[in-house]
């Protein structure tokens, strides 16, 4: 693809070259000038419009599904929920070479030239966007393989921050040998960012223990408190205060093992030798350790390793499409719903959102509901998924036919291939399609259903639809309200005026916020313009 400079102002050239000279000489760098122009990026406004017949349940919503390209998906939720989401899970395009990945509606090949500027371009532009999403104890793991597993976790860093990289988890996808490979391909990557990683550490979510987790506690000497281990007490390193001779009970006296230090102080040692905590081996001549009972560990500090048994596999997402959907080929790399579940166990707690902005067949969505069913927790999701449609396949509807179809059957129940029914797991989402409208035609061509919808989710309020018999779209509490004014009337004046005297904070969007304003000034009210307040949050995403 040839160069374009010849076109470029004496100005334009120098922007360039400065613009170059700014940029750090150690990271990653592609081909943007020289690459085709992403055709999804776009200075429109993007506003969401309601499909009741695709939505599952009855309003008020709190779980969404976004049909549309999710550059113009993630600028309205930056608008609507930026520093709010705690969980972000995607399984981008892998860009493989064999038509996986779709740039500018076509698939790229393993012959494009360009293949890995496209795709690194492509994730950037998103990555950005969804980095303002996430809240001060947020979390990002992105799925990749090998083949741009590299160029990812660069970008990751540029993106993110070297210093917020948590770990690079290893998930074993497959169980059987491949023998027509050099080497077998059996794993995937999880790659995992953090705003904060201390703020993660602190708030993360230790694993439930399984069966072989709590294999080595035995209980031989039928000690009332159950079943226990022994765990060694020291630690590596050398710290001088906590070097002090230990003498067991046939009177040896023993220090620390050489390199190593006791893991602990004098004191604590003392203590849980009183309390009976300290075990010196059945003949009382070993290196103490600390007796720790089952009923007290607290769960697992998750590891970079996901072996197949505890994460699931490719075979087991395979097989859960075909008993939802009837068939496999309904989405070709439908990932594990443990898979999900392992992530959302480490980093959600009960109220947490999570986004998914690459939803393909739906299984964060499947995953969260499922947690939520155990737990009884109300975990929040956001779905992100384009239709996928091309020239070759114009009326594929990838969001429509296969995810948004799945959530659907996964809360409310379905039959599966057997015949047998499958209880629902419960659970709703408005179904939502991302719409552009130009700058310059926002005060012409933005319905009043869409104000109201960015209004309800910038305030955290569940979809509600917008109710013409009212003279004001209310939401909220006594504390903290919400109306949208579309229009101004006698009427509609004194039920703003009568909503101020209520108490309590008001907000009041208007197309004329100044003329409510002379009827209804308090100092619990405040005022916002509409479409300017819309707009100027909005940003123009760049």
């Amino acid at each position: 693809m040839a160069d374009n400079y010849d076109q470029y102002s004496k100005e334009e050239l120098l922007r360039l070259l400065r613009e170059r000279d700014r940029k750090p000489k150690f990271g990653l760098v592609w081909e943007r000038n020289e690459i085709e122009h992403d055709k999804s990026l776009n200075d429109d406004f993007v506003a969401l419009d309601f499909d009741p017949n695709l939505s599952c349940g009855e309003a008020p919503f709190e779980n969404l599904i976004i049909e549309g390209d999710n550059f113009d998906a993630l600028r309205y939720l930056r608008m609507t929920h930026a520093g709010r989401v705690k969980c972000i899970y995607i399984d981008p395009p892998y860009n493989t070479g064999n038509r996986d990945f779709i740039y500018n509606d076509r698939f790229v090949d393993k012959d494009d030239a360009y293949r890995h500027s496209k795709w690194l371009e492509f994730m950037y532009r998103r990555l950005t966007l969804a980095k303002d999403l996430l809240a001060e104890d947020g979390v990002v793991f992105v799925s990749i393989d090998d083949n741009e597993m590299l160029h990812l976790g660069i970008l990751m860093d540029q993106v993110f921050g070297e210093a917020n990289r948590v770990a690079t988890c290893i998930w074993q996808k497959r169980y059987s040998r491949d023998n027509t490979s050099a080497i077998g391909d059996v794993h995937e990557y999880l790659l995992v960012y953090a705003v904060s990683p201390e703020l993660f550490k602190a708030k993360r979510n230790r694993l439930e223990m399984d069966e072989k987790s709590k294999k080595p506690y035995k209980n031989p000497n039928d000690d009332p408190r159950g079943l226990w281990r022994v765990v060694p007490m020291n630690g590596a390193g050398f710290r001088p205060n906590q070097m002090y001779p230990i003498t067991v009970p046939t009177g040896r006296v023993v220090f620390p093992p050489e390199g190593r230090h006791w893991a602990m102080l004098e004191p604590e040692y003392l203590r849980l030798k009183e309390e009976g905590r300290i075990f010196f081996g059945k003949n009382g001549d070993t290196q103490p350790g600390v007796i720790r009972y089952l009923d007290e560990v607290q769960g697992l500090v998750p590891w970079t390793w996901w072996p197949h048994e505890e994460a699931g596999h490719t075979d087991e997402a395979k097989k859960e499409i075909q008993s939802i959907l009837g068939t496999q080929t309904a989405f070709d790399t439908p990932k594990p719903v443990r898979l999900i579940e392992r992530v959302l166990r480490i980093a959600t707690k009960p109220n947490d959102l999570v986004l998914d902005f690459f939803a393909g067949s739906g299984t964060t969505a499947h995953a969260v509901m499922k947690l939520n069913s155990e737990d009884g927790g109300k975990r929040r999701f956001i779905l992100v998924s384009s239709t996928e449609a091309t020239g070759d396949a114009p009326d594929k509807n990838l969001c429509r036919d296969v995810c948004a179809e799945r959530v659907r059957r996964v809360a409310q129940g379905y039959t599966n291939k057997k015949g047998e029914s499958v209880a629902g797991l419960g659970g709703s989402f408005a179904y939502l399609r991302t719409k552009r409208i130009p700058i310059s035609r926002v005060f012409n061509d933005m319905q009043h259903e869409q104000v109201w919808r960015a209004l309800q989710l910038i305030h955290g309020a569940p979809l509600t639809g917008y109710d013409l018999s009212v003279l004001v779209q209310l939401s909220g509490n006594a504390e903290d309200r919400l109306i949208y004014v579309p229009k101004l009337s006698e009427a509609i004046l004194d039920e703003v005026a009568r909503l101020a005297g209520l108490g309590g904070r008001l907000v009041v969007y208007s197309w004329q916020p100044g003329q409510i304003k002379q009827r209804v000034d308090a100092p619990n009210v405040a005022f916002e313009k509409i479409p300017e307040f819309l707009v100027s949050r909005f940003g123009r995403g760049k």
